[in-house]
């Protein structure tokens, strides 16, 4: 018996990673390469496997510690220490104990001198990743497991190793390239080492299953490989504990409100694509499956009580109807669209129409921007909205409130969100403390938050802290809308292009220009006469500004 302290590997260039779950405890008897913990950084997860097999004797780390290479997170007690080296042992024996022997003859053929390609391996839910760095050149020789370029996603960056020892005879990549996996990466002479074939076929030249050793693994393979690189679970079941997916899959799922515990992964070794929240979305929408949350909350008596009992999405190949083209949505609308679909369908919303005479506050408005000409500040009526607004929210507080579960927040801040129009989709800036602001003052901020927004500078901070929000159309057109809530406000002000109407003031049509408004409002905080009274309320401001001092 010995006892041997389990380390973090080298996990490439990450320090202080987050410890955000314990897959063991004291006392457990775990396998060569049972993932022991998992570890989050800003841009991956990983789990981290143990190097020997025995016997849990204490586990060094907590949830929520931190820790770097070298850092002992285990004491394991081993039969044989020396019996249980990684190197010993084939990654896939942590599945089939009983198969290191008869794997063994199997790669011999693959080990003797020859030509080998290499592929790009499994490295998880990746698709079309850019070479960003070439680590070797034709002639150079290389050892197994030796990196031989670098790529980089949206989310880390990895290091690609080479599966065997020999010559590059090629390279068929070169900076700026797209891969995936599978891809003829290089040409390796005189190779020798692990056999591809004891590989996953779409892992040809995966790092991770020719050497169990934890260390050497992670440091060929950055953050993102590693989670893929540790055999831990089998294809489509789930992980004990945390679901096995990305942080961007698991922040994905949060904003819809999915389960991710109940979501089946399609991916590599089981991992939950965004692909599959979306999907086990569809499904509970249409009734076809039921969360354990909505199990326990079904009626006793009758209907099912969940989902909207909807059809299936219309499955459609387009192509054979006439000629098309597929393009990828823009990173902002797969965001957004997440977010407006669960607002539409979790939000009981109803939309109340009318119209402001604007007359006089636009020659207002053209008389101070001929004034401040020179300032270089131009003032839209979107102002003056943003302005009107805090006047009616201050008045009808409950439009600046927030729900939270059985109660209701009521925000002593009137931070005003305006929709911008950018080449790659709506975002919302917000007007900060707009009550404490001139209209000229919101102007400037309004054009310098609206410039980032089409130069796609605006931060999470620039974004965030709305109480209430409006959607222009501006010149664009259009009569009325229903703009969905954004989430957690409760209310969205709509407004459309204005147009001069005849009105009658008692004794004649009169020429007025007229704004039309489409509040949409939560009916669980607000009935149809606060909302119609806001509407009115608003109008008259916008009619009379000198109202907003009142």
């Amino acid at each position: 018996m010995a006892l041997v302290d389990i380390k973090i590997p080298d996990i490439g260039d990450f320090d202080e990673v987050g410890v955000i779950e314990l897959l063991v405890k004291a006392g457990d008897t775990v396998k060569a390469e049972q993932s022991l913990i998992t570890v989050e950084s800003d841009k991956a997860s990983m789990e981290i496997p143990s190097s020997h097999a025995g016997v849990i004797k204490e586990l060094k780390v907590a949830l929520g510690a931190k820790v770097s290479e070298g850092t002992v997170i285990a004491v394991l007690e081993t039969a044989d220490a020396g019996a249980q080296e990684p190197e010993q042992a084939p990654a896939p024996a942590a599945q089939a104990p009983a198969a290191p022997k008869a794997e063994a003859p199997a790669a011999a053929p693959a080990a003797a001198a020859g030509p080998l390609e290499v592929r790009v391996p499994d490295i998880g839910d990746f698709k079309d990743v850019a070479v960003i760095e070439l680590l070797v050149k034709v002639g150079d020789t290389v050892k197994e497991e030796q990196s031989l370029f670098t790529v980089e996603s949206d989310k880390a960056s990895m290091e690609i190793p080479s599966p065997a020892a020999g010559v590059v005879k090629e390279l068929k990549i070169k900076i700026g390239d797209k891969i995936n996996i599978g891809d003829l990466v290089a040409v390796l002479e005189g190779a020798a080492g692990s056999a591809p074939a004891a590989a996953p076929a779409p892992a040809a030249a995966a790092p991770a299953p020719a050497s169990s050793s934890p260390a050497p693994a992670a440091a060929a393979a950055a953050p993102a490989a590693a989670t893929a690189a540790v055999p831990a679970h089998q294809p489509g079941t789930p992980a004990p504990g945390l679901p096995h997916a990305s942080p961007s899959v698991r922040k994905f799922a949060r904003e819809l409100g999915v389960p991710l515990e109940e979501v089946k992964g399609s991916g590599p070794k089981g991992r939950i694509t965004q692909e599959d929240v979306s999907a086990f979305t569809k499904q509970v929408m249409a009734g076809a499956v039921q969360t354990k949350a909505q199990a326990a909350k079904a009626p006793a008596g009758g209907g099912s009580g969940v989902g909207l009992d909807l059809l299936p999405w219309p499955k459609v190949d387009f192509a054979k109807f006439g000629p098309i083209e597929r393009k990828e949505l823009s990173r902002i609308k797969k965001i957004s669209g997440a977010n407006l679909t669960r607002n539409a369908i979790m939000i009981p919303a109803v939309t109340n129409h009318d119209d402001a005479d604007i007359t006089d506050l636009e020659a207002f408005r053209v008389s101070t921007n001929k004034e401040n000409e020179k300032s270089g500040v131009k003032v839209t009526m979107l102002a003056f909205l943003i302005k009107a607004s805090v006047a009616a929210l201050k008045k009808f507080p409950e439009f600046n409130s927030s729900l939270d579960g059985d109660a209701l927040v009521y925000k002593q801040y009137y931070h005003i969100g305006f929709a911008a129009d950018t080449p790659n989709g709506l975002v919302v800036p917000v007007i900060k403390d707009a009550d404490k602001k001139g209209v000229l003052q919101i102007s400037q901020e309004m054009g310098e938050l609206a410039k980032k927004a089409r130069d796609g500078k605006l931060g999470p901070a620039d974004m965030s802290g709305a109480t209430f929000t409006i959607s222009s159309l501006g010149g664009i057109g259009g009569r009325y809308f229903t703009p969905i809530i954004n989430a957690p406000e409760v209310a969205i002000l709509g407004v459309c292009k204005s147009q001069t109407e005849p009105k009658w003031d008692g004794k004649a049509f009169q020429p007025r220009l007229m704004l039309p408004l489409s509040l949409t409002w939560d009916h669980r905080v607000i009935d149809g006469a606060a909302a119609a009274r806001f509407n009115a309320y608003l109008g008259q401001i916008l009619g009379d500004f000198r109202r907003v001092l009142l």
